[in-house]
């Protein structure tokens, strides 16, 4: 047993350790015996070892036992006082051997109790948290309406002040904190003298502290007294109460820091730098850059008189230094310093900063103008010194002062913008033409004359302009790419200067573009110049694509569809006349016509767009089932059979056969459709749709039988029709077949593996018949097999308890992070939780995943019904009808509804969010 203990694998016999005390042939007659090597004497072959032996037991001494431990604490029934009988024995191998062996069992029997000990320690807290529940369980209640609080609520709260009264809190005033009693003895022995006299006394000088009657002096403790009289002191000063000190600690502060010098750096490296300055000085005073930087020196020691001083003998000893000139206008206050600029502009008349300078020294307009008209007619060419002087003046003056500018600094491109604008028309041209003489190989200048032609409506000039700009661009070799002119495009939009935009984009559109590549370049340049938000760029290159390629139908509906996001009714309308002129095949070209006029409310506009398209394609079966669908929208039914009857009896297809049996189906005719239906079934057998509608008109009709045989038949012709699966499944289900049910589900499967609505639907079934278990296991079994599925894990999130939904819908963001079921589940959740503001941000993010799902918008809808405003709701309204939802569990089966048949997007959306269960059964 102790080997098995040891060691899980057994060993051989042979390589077991000896037991303790073995001696080789004993049982055969062998004796030990002992040679010179061995340390002790021999023994006999009968003796036995040393270690089995216990050491004699030692006399105890009186002492020890009038010592011995006699209280209760020590005394044991069994053992009596003193513990152990066998407290004093040796801890020998055989006891660490018992041990071992009464400590496994000892664990084995703890692993068998550890199931039920572990039940009755659950069952015990959940007796406590019963009687004695958690202060948070007790509030959870009250923490949910907390979201309800508003914001003036929040702000409104008390603030929790000192409950006490008013005798309690005086009571509490006057207690006092008693001094330390180390404190009283080294006070009071700072004062006391010696009884005795030192017997040396009378050897030493008179005048010492000897002489006092006193013994030697110990100056660290006077030195520990005065400390703490001092501390005394302080804390007398301080108030007990709310141990603040009466100590203005800021004027305190204040009057420290007034103590410290200006200069927080090093005297010594001063006093270097003055020296090396000062040598830098004598040896070259010629030397600006020595002058400034001495004088800055002592402006930062805090000498500022000292600077003044040395830079003005710099300007002394470097008269024509604009530096040092600068510098020292700096330095001297306001006054002298209007002195000081006016010795520098005398020695240097030509500097432009030295008159900005002058200029900033005055506070009067009118002497800031003296100073900059002074200053041009020493410095006529500045083009600083123009723009700031015609910055002070009107407008009228501003143009006088601006003619000037422009002749005096005729390649200055801003002076010349600047007087065309402050110029009329005519003028302005003349003006832009002289700028163009001067600086033809500016692009600003043609730019601003084109807008100038496009502010007064001269289309025409606007697109001369432009190719003249190309072309004298090209020719004074100046290369713009094809890139900053599509900017320039973009800012001449923003400035209101549309036809400019026009023309540069249509002689701009195709510069450095390979002739093959042409289209592809242009639809992807319109659509980076809508994502930017330059809808005038996009169409105009929409415009000038159509202008190349007139007949190509890819175009034409990209440019449709732009129009109909970004555009009006009217340019919409337009663009589709000119598109079927030139595409007349192009079927969804005539559609998108027929539709845009049917949602102006103008139906026979709509027809006669329709009877066109018929016209260029007979016999089409989009043109056939719009027409259809136009007249049954507007209540004209026999219209509409009759075109269904043509279209079947000229163009028979699956769909036109398919629209026909709902339109009977709608109106209530079922015979006529199932006879529709039968025929259909009979032409395309492989049709799935036609079998799902004649057996669900059977089982409308009450027929078992035949709407099982249907729905069999259709399978065994479409095996892959995942729709006709469930839909035999649930037939058998509402038979209260549920075993039937489940084996069509198993079947399904195998037939289509990786399914994931035949898992859904699978577990959904036995979910609906109180077989959780089983449906739990089938959802493990289904995300295995479908790990991806956003469908199957927003099923599994709701299938779990509420303590367990977070971490499953984390999971699912691991596993499918951009599914729009799963983000919706998520949004479901925080709108569980009261988390509103969350739970809408996780609602915008589904729809901005798929706009297509239509459960999304009708919960959004229903969140916002509960939480938020009418605009709200009018605003979801509109784009869900922009958006046009087609898919999504609730969606699809109310709005395939038969009843339904009519309704709009808005009427679905209401219906769809009031047949939502209620989120608190989610």
């Amino acid at each position: 047993m102790h080997a098995a203990l040891v060691s899980k694998k057994k060993k051989d016999f042979l390589a077991l350790p000896a037991p303790l005390g073995y001696v080789a042939g004993v049982g055969r007659g062998a004796t030990g015996f002992t040679t010179r090597s061995d340390i002790g004497p021999a023994r006999e072959q009968s003796d036995v070892t040393d270690e089995r032996h216990a050491p004699p037991p030692k006399k105890k001494d009186d002492d020890e036992d009038e010592n011995e431990d006699l209280n209760d604490a020590n005394f044991d029934e069994f053992n009596g006082y003193g513990g152990s009988l066998f407290g004093n024995a040796p801890y020998e191998k055989d006891d660490e051997e018992a041990d071992m062996i009464y400590d496994s069992i000892d664990r084995r029997l703890d692993e068998r109790r550890k199931e039920r000990r572990e039940l009755k320690f659950q069952e015990e807290v959940r007796k406590v948290r019963e009687e004695r529940p958690k202060i948070q369980q007790q509030f959870s209640d009250l923490k949910r309406k907390l979201a309800e609080v508003s914001s003036d609520e929040w702000l409104n709260i008390p603030e929790v002040g000192d409950s006490r009264n008013r005798k309690q809190r005086s009571l509490r005033q006057e207690q006092m904190t008693p001094l330390p009693d180390s404190v009283l003895a080294r006070a009071a022995g700072q004062d006391a003298t010696t009884s005795s006299v030192d017997p040396k006394a009378g050897l030493t000088t008179p005048g010492t502290l000897s002489t006092l009657g006193t013994s030697s002096v110990d100056l660290r403790k006077v030195g520990e007294a005065r400390n703490t009289l001092i501390d005394i002191k302080l804390k007398q000063v301080s108030d007990s109460v709310t141990g603040q000190t009466t100590v203005d600690p800021k004027g305190y502060l204040t009057d420290l820091q007034s103590m410290l010098p200006a200069y927080g750096g090093d005297i010594q490296d001063v006093k270097k730098a003055r020296l090396l300055l000062k040598s830098v000085r004598d040896t070259n005073p010629g030397h600006a850059p020595a002058w400034i930087a001495s004088a800055r020196l002592e402006e930062v020691v805090g000498k500022l008189q000292v600077a003044r001083n040395l830079i003005m003998k710099g300007t002394e000893a470097c008269p024509k230094s604009e530096d040092c000139w600068l510098e020292a206008i700096r330095l001297q206050p306001g006054d002298t310093g209007k002195v000081v600029v006016a010795q520098a502009v005398r020695q240097l008349p030509l500097s432009v900063k030295l008159w900005l300078k002058a200029a900033d020294l005055e506070a009067d307009n009118k002497a800031k103008k003296r100073v900059y008209r002074k200053a041009l007619e020493h410095i006529p060419n500045s083009v600083k010194l123009w723009k700031t002087a015609v910055d002070l003046e009107d407008e009228d003056e501003a143009r006088i002062m601006l003619g000037r500018a422009v002749e005096c600094c005729p390649q200055s491109v801003d002076m010349w913008l600047a007087l065309a604008k402050l110029e009329g028309y005519e003028n302005a041209k003349a003006v832009l033409n002289k700028a163009r003489q001067n600086i033809p190989n500016d692009r600003q200048i043609w730019l601003t004359a084109a807008k100038l032609e496009d502010t007064a409506g001269n289309r025409e000039n606007v697109d001369k302009i432009i190719k003249r700009s190309i072309e004298s661009l090209r020719n004074h070799r100046v290369d713009v790419s094809r890139e900053e002119w599509l900017t320039d495009a973009e800012n001449c939009e923003k400035a209101g200067n549309i036809l400019t935009c026009q023309a540069i984009i249509s002689n701009v559109i195709g510069m450095n573009v390979d002739e093959q590549d042409r289209e592809d370049v242009w639809l992807d340049d319109s659509e980076t110049m809508t994502s930017k938000g330059s809808i005038e760029c996009a169409r105009a290159i929409y415009m000038h694509a159509l202008h190349i390629f007139p007949s190509h139908q890819r175009i034409w509906e990209e440019a449709a569809h732009f129009e109909r996001a970004k555009g009006s009714r009217e340019t919409l309308e337009s663009l589709l006349q000119q598109a079927v002129i030139h595409c007349p095949k192009a079927e969804d070209l005539w559609l998108m016509g027929a539709k845009t006029k049917w949602l102006a409310n103008d139906v026979n506009a709509a027809r006669q767009i329709l009877a066109l398209a018929f016209k260029a394609n007979p016999n089409s079966e989009k043109i056939w089932l719009a027409a259809v669908k136009l007249e049954s929208e507007n209540g004209h039914f026999s219209r509409a059979r009759t075109l269904l009857k043509n279209a079947r009896s000229s163009s028979m297809t699956a769909r036109v056969l398919m629209k026909s049996i709902k339109l009977e189906w709608a109106l209530g005719e079922f015979d006529e459709a199932k006879r529709l239906a039968r025929e259909g079934v009979k032409m395309y057998e492989n049709f799935d749709k036609m079998w799902m509608m004649l057996g669900q008109l059977e089982q409308i009709s009450n027929n078992t039988e035949e709407t099982r045989k249907l729905y069999n038949d259709g399978l065994k012709k479409c095996p892959h029709a995942i729709t006709l699966w469930i839909l035999l499944s649930r037939f058998e289900e509402n038979l209260k077949n549920v075993i039937r049910a489940r084996a069509l589900l198993e079947k399904a499967r195998l037939k289509n593996p990786q399914n994931a609505d035949l898992w859904l639907e699978a577990i959904r079934l036995e979910m609906r018949n109180g077989n959780h278990v089983i449906g739990h296991n089938l959802m493990a079994r289904a995300l295995q097999e479908c790990p991806t599925a956003g469908k199957l894990w927003s099923e599994a999130i709701f299938m779990e308890g509420r303590p367990q939904r977070k971490s499953k819908s984390l999971d699912a963001l691991k596993k499918c992070e951009h599914d729009p079921h799963v983000v919706l589940s998520i949004a479901l959740l925080f709108w569980c939780d009261r988390k509103i503001q969350k739970s809408r941000d996780w609602f915008a993010r589904a729809l901005k995943l798929d706009s297509d799902l239509g459960d999304s918008w009708a919960y959004l809808y229903k969140f916002e019904k509960q939480y938020g405003k009418e605009e709200v709701l009018k605003e979801i309204e509109a784009r869900c009808e922009k958006a046009d939802p087609r898919h999504g569990e609730y969606w699809c089966k109310v709005s395939k509804d038969i009843i339904n048949w009519r309704k709009d997007t808005c009427e679905v959306l209401k219906l769809v969010a009031d047949s939502l269960p209620p989120i608190e059964k989610l």
